[in-house]
């Protein structure tokens, strides 16, 4: 699914539509320090009968993220273009 560049939507802060520049939202590396994952690693270890594992079912498409940034004051807001879709993101070559 191919976006353009730059975009005009509304910005919360000018409160206003401004001029909008897009970028791919990447989700950053996960922290193995956070409490969440220490609960699970200790739960799948030892010989206990029947622990929680990972989830067996995959969901088909996601949904993907952009991060626009105001071009007046910079202030960056997370929008999902579209709802579900198997297609990546791509910005077009202008």
């Amino acid at each position: 699914m191919k976006i353009v560049k730059q975009m005009s939507t509304y910005c919360p802060k000018c409160a206003k539509h401004t001029e909008h520049t897009l970028k791919l939202y990447s989700k950053g590396p996960v922290s193995g320090l956070k409490r969440g994952n220490r609960v699970a690693v200790r739960k799948r270890t030892g010989y206990i009968g029947k622990v929680k594992g990972k989830a067996t079912v995959t969901k088909l498409a996601k949904r993907q993220k952009v991060l626009l940034k105001c071009k007046v004051c910079g202030y960056s807001v997370e929008r999902v273009i579209g709802s579900r879709t198997k297609k990546k993101l791509e910005l077009k070559q202008e």
